[in-house]
């Protein structure tokens, strides 16, 4: 079967070498030049230091990608998701599926992916949409080691499709959801919070601080997640908690990496231009603190990240309002 992978960074060449080991041709394409030539050339990639199968070949010509397959992964960042969408559907002369596998949120609309997709592309060329999230290092799976995802679709078929696309029996097991926008919202909240923990590691205010931001910050997935349409238990589940785990407890997580430089003392804009890889958190905490504005919800550390990022006060001023807010009842929203 043939996939056509948007976007050639870490986890687009990831996910195109599972694919390949499950026997699936995958042209991937991308921007930059140097990763398309390391692909094609010396089957290598800027970010990894392995060999990736020879049979995966990539282009920087989105016109040569979109015809190659109607089947159509998307890993391209979320700020430039509905730019890439529109012209993908300008190139489009048939129905293609649609498998988003990044993890944002728009800050202007405060869409997921699953909402742009159904914007940009027109009911002639949509077949199909799934979210393909949870707990994952590319730096572990390129490496072929353990790891669980989730497959949600509004549609059954379609998720067991992308769920046996994906799924082999050595080292990748998906699970299927039919909650879209839980698994996207909690997918990408997740990535404010390992903002939260990273600069909580960088100022050395130890585990028991981590812990705090980190379990109360899944509150505040999940007060997202329902105020927008998805189901709590999806946000206890791999897409939201086991998600989080790896992104907020890690240092191959970017968005923990970007908390960390922060907490030790970089402004956001310096933090930002020392990571290769982009960081989804520092936008998301932007969409959620808007979501939370426009639904009236009460989130106190998305909040305190958002007079930090938007350089309103410092990270330890934030954290001590955080602190002299009334106390309260515990109260865990499990339905």
């Amino acid at each position: 079967m043939k996939i056509s992978c948007i976007g050639g960074g870490a986890w687009g060449t990831t996910l195109a070498q599972v694919l390949s080991d499950n026997h699936h041709e995958v042209l991937i394409r991308d921007i930059n030049p140097l990763f398309v030539d390391k692909i094609n050339h010396e089957h290598t990639h800027p970010f990894f230091d392995i060999t990736i199968p020879m049979d995966i070949k990539a282009t920087v010509s989105l016109e040569e990608a979109v015809e190659f397959s109607d089947i159509i992964l998307l890993s391209v960042p979320t700020r430039v998701t509905r730019q890439v969408v529109k012209e993908i559907n300008s190139l489009l002369n048939r129905k293609a599926l649609f498998i988003n596998v990044s993890k944002g949120i728009e800050p202007e609309t405060s869409f997921c992916v699953s909402q742009i997709v159904q914007e940009e592309i027109s009911p002639m060329h949509f077949k199909g949409y799934v979210n393909l999230s949870g707990p994952s290092h590319a730096e572990e799976l390129i490496l072929r080691k353990l790891t669980a995802l989730v497959a949600a679709s509004n549609s059954a078929t379609d998720a067991k499709f992308v769920q046996e696309l994906f799924s082999n029996e050595r080292y990748l097991r998906v699970y299927t959801s039919g909650d879209v926008i839980g698994v996207e919202t909690s997918g990408a909240i997740k990535n404010a919070i390992a903002i939260v923990s990273g600069v909580a590691y960088g100022m050395g205010l130890g585990e028991n601080a981590r812990a705090f931001l980190i379990s109360r910050g899944v509150k505040e997935i999940v007060t997202i997640v329902l105020a927008l349409g998805g189901k709590a238990e999806t946000a206890y589940g791999l897409s939201g908690i086991g998600d989080l785990i790896v992104t907020a407890s890690s240092l191959n997580s970017r968005n923990f990496q970007c908390g960390l430089k922060i907490g030790q003392g970089m402004s956001v804009n310096e933090a930002l231009a020392s990571m290769e890889q982009t960081v989804e958190g520092i936008k998301t905490i932007e969409a959620a603190y808007q979501i939370g504005i426009k639904y009236k919800l009460e989130l106190p550390i998305i909040t305190a990240a958002h007079t930090v990022i938007t350089n309103q006060t410092t990270a330890k001023a934030a954290l001590m309002k955080l602190l002299q807010r009334s106390l309260k009842e515990e109260i865990i929203v499990v339905n």
